[in-house]
């Protein structure tokens, strides 16, 4: 599907963004594995190449933008070019009222989430720009669609990479590249894993569907705004969240 393509995931050490490295590997794809977490992101590379797949980790802080176009440039260096790229780093705060959400952490959430997609799509568009194409898909969350109670800043933040994206893909549509974000419900990543049973069942309780999504299904989901079989969908923000955007 994705055979002599190349792609950077970013956040890809764990969670959503290693199973969307790892599927897009099983793909065919040649992965970049961008990272803060240089343990994890060794074992996602380590798990692509035990499977026969291409991958290769460089660290990227998102919120830096000459790491972010190291990054970049590494892919280029060692894939020839970069034709995708799945902008999936991002981070939450703890549910609290707005008046006693720090400022620091306020800054923090919108700098990884928003400022660092924005940073990751000005550096990718231009090498895309000049292989006549590619697609992105950048990580919102359903709350970027509607709100997530208690939860300010990520909100804030997860709007702000839906307008991103929108605003983006008109931009770009002409030329060639299709932007698209994915917006997950609650999904049982590691950090979610280690939450008490009882905390877990009760979220599982506010999904229509009665579970937790896991990393694989959405990663799948981002597999189809990749590929073809999405060739004419841009700006959209499909909804992964089994129901909860209507619940």
């Amino acid at each position: 599907m994705f055979e002599g393509k190349s792609v950077v995931v970013t956040g890809a050490a764990s969670g959503i963004g290693r199973a969307t490295a790892v599927h897009l590997a099983e793909l065919g794809a040649r992965v970049v594995v961008g990272d803060v977490d240089l343990d994890g992101g060794a074992r996602t590379v380590a798990t692509i190449r035990d499977a026969g797949g291409q991958a290769s980790f460089v660290r990227c802080d998102v919120t830096e933008q000459a790491s972010v176009e190291g990054m970049v440039a590494h892919a280029v260096q060692t894939y020839g070019t970069l034709h995708l790229a799945v902008n999936n780093a991002g981070i939450a705060h703890h549910p609290m009222d707005l008046h006693e959400l720090p400022v620091e952490e306020f800054d923090k959430v919108l700098a990884v989430d928003l400022r660092g997609t924005f940073l990751c799509l000005r550096a990718e568009l231009p090498v895309m720009l000049e292989n006549g194409g590619g697609v992105i898909v950048n990580m919102a969350s359903n709350a970027g669609v509607k709100n997530a109670p208690n939860m300010a800043g990520y909100t804030a933040a997860k709007h702000g990479v839906v307008g991103l994206t929108k605003n983006a893909a008109l931009q770009y549509a002409r030329r060639n590249i299709r932007i698209n974000a994915i917006c997950p419900g609650t999904v049982l990543t590691e950090g979610l894993a280690g939450y008490p049973e009882e905390v877990q069942a009760e979220w599982r309780t506010l999904v229509p569907m009665g579970r937790l999504g896991n990393p694989a299904e959405i990663a799948r989901a981002i597999a189809f705004l990749l590929g073809e079989q999405s060739s004419f969908v841009t700006g959209a923000m499909l909804l992964a969240d089994g129901g909860l955007m209507y619940e």
